[in-house]
């Protein structure tokens, strides 16, 4: 009890310090300070004839048009944003920039119809400074121009022909830096290799010491020299671990500097995967005995290394990462999302059975890398690119751009495990490759790069292109996509031959919620399949294709070899990876631990050799209350290799009723799964997606809320195209249209908060079904009938 109460007190006398000398501070003690400029936004739409539409006020993250649910004609345009910027007199001595997250995708800003810099590029950060054009005699207005038409220059290949959409927009969050003239610098903006910011790396990682080294760049802007500190405080779920002071250092006027300090970290909490432990790091800056500047970094103690046999080492432990792809769009919203929702998704991956991401093909939101690192998903963090590579120097500098700029904005993330600082399935030549290799290197000395191409660090090999360029690797191995292309294509599916009955439509992975039983389980097949087939080789990683459904820029229809729908909601597939994961591997943070499911719907026409996706070791299953078989997994030429193979029951016949799992591990029973025929619908039950921490709705959130029919016992009716219309009140509204169609008995709409949860209520109807809900009141942070 000791330490706490003494590290509360030293704690409490710092800032008593702080708060104490504050009031004598000098000109020079003006804090740095950062302040959202998400709010009170105006937008319009400009035509290529230069026709100016009418202003919309608007918050962000933004997206230029609300989109149907199968997007095949994209907005693509010009754009324009205003904003009223409300300058501080306060401020008038400090130094101001303005940093955007992510805008899509060539950006010119002005200030006072003064041009402030031009950014190219749609996923990564940039900041402008505004110092020297702000006016703190009358408003300012700050102004974007966004293009997000087909650029050469940025790549990748044109929308029309790409298969992925790229939306558009100011999408995610814009904030405004005001720093005193000394100031810890921005990352973006300093544009050091390997510097600007703070950086911070593990020279030492050990369960018994460890050392954190931490590079602070720090820029005065003062006409004079400046005498100054830097304290860097180290602290584990509030309890201080360890802290550093830098003797005062003398910086002369407008220059810069990188300062480096190191703390030792006395048995360390490691970060891994099924442990992912976080400190949090508060670096402060002190000029004339007044605190500055506090910036707070979130940091994972870990080590990732590859022995000689090319298995990746976390912390010394042999790991092998089962993993997926995922595209960051949401229905109608596009990139357009919450952090809330970022979180939401990261939850479902773990909760799939899932320890690794590959980010596809794009840099993806820092509150998605955010979540990564608290929840323990390992990532690949990837610049944009697909099929396209132009021979031109302004082409290739803005690709070397932006992995320079990737690396900045997320080397602090200990889930970043390699960079794939390369065009995805594009041709490149050596030299290129080199350059691209090398500057991983210089900004992340010991990292890792990763592409498709030879030459990197990590190899990414798909299996879905084996028949085109497998080959025994030499190197780390990652099975970068696989599950999808090889059945569509039937280029490499390793059993097409004995699947030569089905339709082709009836063997792809492509299968959407309401494709039926019978095609979802074939989907959950061809993973089971091609993942049992991964783990034959020297792979350390293997990532599906692909998470969640999502549209295609050229196509006309959803890829749906998501093992979630495009609203998120689970196939059977989901539940197979789910499986594959060990019962004792267990976290509050998502689902985990021994799990038991029916992929059945138990219906006339389902198929009686019922499959059951447990990672226990004896399932029984019961119909009517009498027991047909408790089984071991059944070991064949689909899962000689998987960790936790599924379970199969031979069911006679068909017999309407209730089919029940119950799953064992060393004869205690661990989890049951039930599913009922269902009879008639009569009502409709209502739920909010809700997943994992934070349970809180916020202000401005997206969330899903999922329809239910049910029958007069509260089964699941798994009906499909049946029209639900969803009425809201209060400060809430349905995302694109109130009106959705049942997949598998359920509907789902998208809903947005707006600035308050009051009176806010939901219910839903079906008038050819003659049901409807209860009204569903949003409030008190849970859905309340």
């Amino acid at each position: 009890m000791l330490r706490p109460i003494l590290n509360i007190i030293y704690l409490t006398l710092c800032l008593n310090f702080i708060t104490a000398n504050h009031s004598f501070a000098s000109e020079n003690s003006f804090r740095s300070e950062t302040v959202n400029m998400n709010k009170n936004w105006k937008f319009k739409f400009v035509d290529q004839a230069k026709t100016e539409n009418h202003w919309q006020s608007v918050n962000l993250p933004h997206t230029p048009k609300i989109e149907p649910i199968i997007v095949n004609a994209q907005w693509q345009g010009l754009a324009e944003y205003q904003k009223t910027l409300n300058i501080d007199p306060k401020w008038k001595n400090s130094k101001l920039f303005i940093r955007f997250e992510g805008a899509m995708n060539h950006a010119e800003v002005w200030l006072n119809e003064h041009k402030i810099g031009e950014h190219l590029g749609g996923y990564l950060p940039f900041t402008f400074e505004l110092t020297d054009y702000i006016d703190f005699h009358s408003s300012n207005t700050l102004k974007v121009k966004l293009s997000n038409l087909d650029n050469p220059i940025i790549g990748p290949k044109p929308l029309k022909k790409l298969d992925f959409n790229t939306y558009g927009g100011l999408y995610r969050e814009v904030n405004l830096l005001i720093k005193n003239p000394l100031h810890i610098t921005d990352e973006i903006h300093a544009n050091q290799v390997a510097s600007g910011g703070v950086f911070v790396t593990y020279p030492k990682v050990s369960i018994n010491e460890s050392r954190v080294k931490i590079n602070t760049h720090i820029a005065n802007s003062y006409a004079t020299k400046k005498a100054f500190e830097i304290k860097q405080t180290l602290l584990l779920d509030n309890t201080l671990i360890g802290g550093s002071e830098l003797k005062v250092k003398q910086l002369a006027a407008n220059t810069a500097h990188q300062y480096s300090q190191e703390l030792v970290v006395k048995n360390p909490k490691l970060w891994s995967p099924n442990s992912p432990n976080l400190y949090t790091l508060h670096t402060d800056v002190y000029l004339d005995n007044q605190l500055i500047e506090q910036k707070t970094t979130r940091l994972g103690i870990r080590k990732f290394e590859f022995n000689e046999k090319h298995e990746l080492l976390i912390n010394g432990n042999k790991t092998f990462l089962r993993g997926v792809n995922r595209h960051q769009e949401y229905p109608h919203v596009g990139y357009a999302t919450s952090p809330q929702a970022d979180y939401r998704d990261a939850v479902k991956i773990k909760s799939a059975g899932f320890d690794y991401v590959r980010l596809s093909h794009y840099p993806h939101s820092k509150a998605f890398m955010d979540a990564a690192d608290e929840l323990g998903l390992v990532l690949i963090d990837a610049i944009l690119g697909w099929q396209y590579y132009l021979e031109d120097p302004k082409f290739k500098q803005q690709i070397l751009n932006t992995c320079h700029d990737l690396i900045r904005r997320d080397r602090n993330h200990p889930s970043v495990l390699a960079w794939e600082c390369s065009l995805n399935e594009s041709w490149m030549p050596e030299e290129f490759i080199e350059d691209l290799h090398g500057i991983v290197k210089q900004e992340y000395p010991g990292g890792f790069s990763a592409g498709w191409q030879h030459g990197y660090d990590l190899y990414l090999q798909a299996r879905q292109h084996r028949q085109k360029h497998y080959e025994t690797p030499t190197q780390p191995y990652n099975v970068s996509e696989y599950g999808d292309w090889e059945y569509y294509a039937q280029n490499a599916g390793l059993n097409q031959d004995s699947w030569a009955d089905l339709k082709e439509e009836e063997r792809t992975s492509r299968q959407l919620l309401n494709s039926g039983e019978a095609r979802l389980l074939q989907q959950a097949k061809n993973l089971q399949e091609a993942h049992n087939d991964n783990l034959s080789t020297p792979a350390f990683a293997d990532g599906y294709w692909v998470m969640f459904d999502y549209n295609r820029g050229y196509a006309d229809d959803l890829e749906a070899s998501g093992i979630m729908s495009l609203f998120r909601l689970p196939k059977y597939s989901y539940y197979f990876y789910q499986s594959q994961r060990h019962p004792d591997i267990l976290s509050s943070k998502y689902d985990s631990g021994p799990m038991v499911h029916i992929a059945s719907e138990w219906n006339k026409g389902s198929a009686t050799k019922v499959k059951v996706f447990s990672n226990t070791e004896q399932v029984e299953l019961w119909l009517n209350d009498r027991l047909i078989a408790t089984q071991s997994p059944v070991i064949d030429q689909f899962s000689t290799h998987l960790p936790h193979p599924p379970f199969e029951f031979n069911v006679n016949e068909f017999v309407a009723g209730k089919l029940l799992a119950k799953a064992y591990i060393k004869g205690k029973l661990v989890a049951s799964h039930q599913v009922v025929t269902p009879t008639a619908p009569v009502a409709i039950e209502l739920e909010v997606d809700i997943s994992g921490k934070p349970p809180a709705l916020n202000a401005k959130d997206l969330i899903f809320v999922y329809a239910k029919v049910i029958d007069k016992k509260g089964n699941l009716v798994p009906i499909n195209d049946q029209k639900l219309v969803f009425e809201t009140t209060g400060d809430i509204e349905v995302i694109h249209s109130n009106a959705a169609k049942t997949e598998q008995g359920k509907a789902a709409v998208l809903l947005k908060i707006g600035k308050s949860l009051d009176q806010a209520s939901i219910q839903v109807s079906s008038k050819t079904l003659g049901i409807q809900s209860e009204p569903l009141f949003l409030k008190n942070n849970i859905g309340e009938k």
